[in-house]
C-alpha cells in the first residue's frame, strides 16, 4: 500500500483541520468559556473544548443566554466565545445591545446556513439575512470561506474583539463547513 494514499485517508477521516486552528486561536488568547448551541459545524470545536480543563464548555438552550454568559465572564475576569449557527444569530438581536452598553469584549464564531448547496428553504431568509442583522447590531462582521484562511480570520476577529474591546463576529461559511444533507 503506498504510505501517502493511506496518510491522505487517515487526514480525510479525521475531518477539517481549521476547527483545530481556531481551537489554538482561542487558546492562545485565554479563552475560558465556551458557550455554545449543539451544531454539527461546531461540533469538532466543541469536542476540542469539552477535553480541555482550562475551557469550559457551557450547552446553552438558547443563543441570547451566550450573551449574558460572556458578559458575566468578562466581569469575572474571564474571555468567552460564543459558538452558534446562522439561524441563532435572529434570537440574539435585543441582547445584542449589551454588548454596546457595556463594551465588554464580545466574539462569535457562526457557522453559516442557507447560503452554497442549502438543501432546506427554511434556512435561506436567516443565511442571507445574518451580516446585515449583525451589522445593524453594532458587531464587525469578518468571514472565512477557504480553510487556509481561517485562522488568519479568527485571529484578526479575536484580536479585535479582546484587544479592541471591539464587538466581533466571525462567519465559518457554508462552503467551508459543507452543505448539509439529510436522507431518509
Amino acid at each position: 500500500m503506498d504510505t501517502r494514499n493511506a496518510s491522505a485517508a487517515e487526514a480525510a477521516d479525521a475531518g477539517p483541520t481549521w476547527p483545530e486552528d481556531i481551537f489554538s486561536v482561542l487558546q492562545r488568547f485565554d479563552v475560558r468559556q465556551v458557550p455554545y448551541v449543539p451544531d454539527a459545524g461546531h461540533s469538532q470545536l466543541i469536542e476540542r473544548v469539552l477535553g480541555t480543563p482550562s475551557m469550559r464548555a457551557v450547552p446553552l438552550t438558547t443563543e441570547e443566554e451566550g450573551i449574558a454568559l460572556l458578559a458575566g465572564a468578562w466581569a469575572g475576569g474571564q474571555r468567552g466565545v460564543l459558538l452558534m449557527q446562522s439561524s441563532g444569530v435572529g434570537n440574539c438581536v435585543n441582547m445584542f445591545s449589551l454588548t454596546q452598553i457595556f463594551r465588554f469584549p464580545f466574539l462569535t464564531l457562526v457557522t453559516m446556513r442557507g447560503e452554497w448547496g442549502e438543501f432546506n428553504p427554511w434556512q435561506v431568509p436567516m443565511g442571507s439575512a445574518t451580516a446585515g442583522v449583525l451589522e445593524l447590531s453594532g458587531i464587525k462582521v469578518l468571514r472565512a470561506s477557504h480553510e487556509n484562511e481561517v485562522r488568519e480570520v479568527v485571529e484578526a476577529g479575536a484580536g479585535q474583539a479582546y484587544n479592541a474591546c471591539t464587538p466581533t463576529a466571525v462567519l465559518l461559511s457554508q462552503r467551508l463547513i459543507g452543505a448539509k444533507v439529510f436522507t431518509k
